[in-house]
């Protein structure tokens, strides 16, 4: 078990790495215009089946790009435009669940299950091989010579 200790630690860093680098995005400089672009790409159209507001062109659509346009175009940050709109419509209308609380469990169940996994297979492999390495008998060598008509 301790040789697998480190591999296990390994796996569990790269697991954390991978939830806090989708967590963080890219968020350079961007114009208001892409800013808000990117923002309604992660919400959902409240009329339209699985239409982001930035796909739509249904009324409700049109109005929630319009508002978000317009808390860009404010000087509001990302976070602040999506919680407005999100306590406005219900957190539902998000495409992406917030990375905190409750919601942080979408993002660090799937990686923890597939650590789990790997770590289980690997253990389980590990067992089958030490119980099929064994020492050779006489019982064995004798089953084997009369298989082979000797």
């Amino acid at each position: 078990m301790r040789r697998w200790l480190p591999w296990m630690a390994l796996a569990v860093m790269v697991a954390v790495a991978l939830v806090v680098a989708a967590g963080s995005g890219s968020k350079g400089a961007q114009s208001e215009t892409a800013r808000a672009a990117r923002l309604d790409a992660q919400i959902r159209c409240p009329t339209c089946k699985g239409l982001s507001a930035a796909e739509s062109d249904a009324e409700a659509a049109r109005a929630i790009r319009a508002e978000v346009a317009k808390e860009v175009h404010e000087g509001r940050s990302d976070g602040a435009i999506l919680s407005s709109i999100a306590g406005r419509y219900g957190s539902d209308i998000l495409l992406r669940p917030s990375a905190s609380g409750f919601d942080e469990l979408v993002w660090v169940l799937p990686v923890a299950a597939f650590v789990v996994a790997i770590a289980g297979l690997a253990l389980a492999f590990r067992r089958w091989h030490r119980s099929t390495v064994g020492s050779v008998t006489d019982a064995d060598r004798a089953v084997v010579a009369e298989a082979r008509g000797r």
